[in-house]
């Protein structure tokens, strides 16, 4: 049964409490809500995003986005300019430090534009429960064959 855990996160997911699967969840929060400050607290001052994994048109070398400033441009590049973002999390693996969520991000632009993006993404985190890498595995051509005015 789905789970709502905010109106933008949709959970279809085991969840049960794990570092993992709770910093996953406090980073679709903080990014559903356009909140950069809130998100940038889940991640280590040295974390590193890649969003997609290898090269892409937010990171053209492939190397992913190291530290806080990093991570703030890679916000104001790929996520500012979302009008709406909704998570919906088919399934959930916590094990250890990782965790690896296979979802459906919806996107919606000022323009009418939706895109949805299948991905999975594998969190790992420190012992603060911080995290130090994310790593999202999507198809950016993929995503966009799926652009449409809603």
């Amino acid at each position: 049964m789905a789970e709502e855990l905010d109106k933008h996160i949709i959970w279809n997911a085991p969840n049960h409490d794990h570092p993992a699967r709770r910093a996953s969840q406090a980073s679709y929060t903080a990014v559903a809500n356009g909140d950069l400050e809130s998100w940038l607290k889940v991640y280590a001052e040295d974390a590193v995003i890649e969003d997609p994994v290898g090269p892409s048109m937010f990171d053209p070398e492939g190397k992913g986005h190291r530290g806080h400033d990093a991570i703030r441009a890679f916000w104001e590049l790929a996520i500012s300019p979302v009008d709406e973002f909704t998570f919906t999390i088919h399934d959930s693996h916590a094990n250890g430090v990782h965790c690896a969520n296979t979802g459906t991000i919806t996107t919606r632009f000022a323009d009418g534009t939706v895109v949805d993006t299948d991905l999975v993404m594998v969190y790992q985190v420190r012992d603060d429960g911080r995290v130090a890498t994310m790593r999202a595995f999507w198809e950016p051509e993929r995503a966009m064959a799926t652009a449409r005015k809603e």
